[in-house]
């Protein structure tokens, strides 16, 4: 270790844990009120309405293209349960009573693509499409979107190339939408992602060029070789301001959900989302999204495997992107290969820095005993990376003293929600699955 890292890990002592690959809680003490915080963002609750009305006009397409989106009216969205068994387990398991509801939103089973990026992903795609076909003369947004569906448009889009880097479930949920409507796709995917997606990928048309470096790596390739080409356009996991408003369309969604389940969200019965964080697109918009939908009410927490966590170390610093995990000589090499991101987005940590709670890592042998203890409990079985957030309602707990220099008091927290996100694994196919579950049994006492 140089001086230079020496004296690092002395003005951050943070550091030296997540150094050491321990599991660590860091409530954020530059956490602010929702209407400071949203201020710094640069994005705004009008632009979340227009995302919103336009994945609504695309709807009849989306029901002719993808027939299981039809039961929901070619609305993309997923349920939430609640996980009563798990909770009393967890509880057990951890040695902390978290006495607050446990549910579970199950971004894992979104109709297409089976992970959140069905969210921004999706819309970053249609959003393109719509703008070359308007500007083409060939659609107006009081047109029935249904006539996207046809060979007349797959003809115009297949002029275009859409590119992307990614570890694979962005890449998943952009190839499959772009293929559909007829673009000609072009996936990076780094050494982590599984061989099943980029199967898939193939299985739909899309080219995939695999590389044997990190994520950081594949998009930096996806974007060089787009610029060479005035058709393709590459959609940057980043710094995408599109993206990040596709996720932040489900704040008020969750909110009409949970008030139809009858779940009070106010001063006195806060509500905690535990959100797993990569490259940090997806869990800052849908965290932006939460605080327009409910404001102080409010509480995100990012959760990051011990061998990849940039965001925390982004934000812990105030570096952000001009720091990375192997600065401090972390390997960024997780079973969460959703989350193997060595370097966070500088767009989403300095827009949310002041909008988030706290962060918090977990091990991977935590990850696989906490997926085989939900297939178990609740009969749910999840990719590893989507269990990222599971620990939350307990760390959280733990970080009482924390939470307290906060505003959080112990009979508030008591009477919390607690929405764990699920980010993926609804498409994993049962053969990776099973050896994903026979892992698990190794991580059980």
């Amino acid at each position: 270790m140089d001086a230079s890292t020496q004296s690092f890990l002395q003005q951050f002592p943070l550091l030296k844990k997540l150094s050491a690959l321990e599991p660590v809680t860091w409530v954020n003490p530059r956490a602010t009120t929702s209407e400071e915080g949203l201020r710094h963002v640069g994005l705004t609750a009008a632009q979340v309405d227009d995302a919103a009305q336009r994945l609504q006009r695309f709807a009849p397409w989306l029901i002719k293209a993808f027939p299981d989106t039809a039961a929901a009216q070619g609305v993309i969205e997923s349920e939430i349960v609640a996980l009563p068994r798990l909770q009393q387990t967890l509880n057990s398991r951890f040695s902390t009573q978290v006495t607050g509801r446990l549910l579970l939103k199950k971004d894992s089973h979104l109709p297409i693509s089976g992970s959140i990026k069905a969210r921004g992903g999706i819309y970053e795609v249609l959003t393109h499409a719509e703008s070359l076909a308007i500007q083409a003369g060939l659609l107006h947004e009081t047109d029935d979107y249904g006539r996207l569906f046809s060979d007349e448009f797959r003809q115009f889009f297949s002029q275009y190339c859409i590119a992307v880097g990614s570890t694979g479930n962005l890449g998943l949920s952009i190839g499959i939408v772009s293929a559909r409507l007829g673009f000609r796709c072009c996936v990076h995917m780094s050494a982590d992602a599984r061989e099943w997606k980029k199967r898939k990928l193939r299985e739909h048309g899309v080219q995939v060029i695999e590389y044997q470096d990190d994520y950081s790596v594949a998009v930096e390739q996806g974007r060089r070789e787009a610029a060479s080409d005035p058709h393709c356009f590459f959609i940057d996991d980043e710094n995408s301001r599109t993206l990040f408003l596709g996720y932040a369309v489900a704040g008020e969604r969750v909110r009409q959900q949970l008030q139809a389940m009858a779940v009070t969200v106010d001063a006195e019965h806060p509500l905690f989302v535990y959100l797993p964080c990569g490259v940090g697109g997806g869990p800052g918009g849908v965290a932006f999204g939460l605080k327009l939908a409910f404001g102080d009410h409010v509480h995100c927490v990012f959760a990051e495997p011990t061998h990849a966590p940039c965001m925390l170390l982004g934000v812990h610093t105030g570096l952000h992107d001009a720091v990375a995990v192997g600065d401090l000589g972390i390997d960024n090499q997780t079973v969460a290969d959703g989350l193997a991101v060595g370097r966070a987005s500088g767009f989403v940590g300095r827009a949310m820095e002041r909008l988030l709670c706290a962060f918090f890592t977990v091990s991977d042998e935590q990850l696989f005993e906490l997926l085989g203890l939900l297939a178990q409990e609740e009969n749910l079985r999840l990719e590893p990376s989507a269990l990222a957030g599971l620990p939350g309602p307990w760390r959280m707990q733990q970080a009482a003293d924390a939470q307290a220099e906060q505003g959080m008091n112990a009979q508030r927290f008591s009477r919390a929600t607690h929405l764990v996100w699920a980010t993926g694994g609804g498409m994993v196919p049962e053969d990776e699955m099973a050896k994903y579950l026979a892992a698990a049994e190794q991580h059980f006492s």
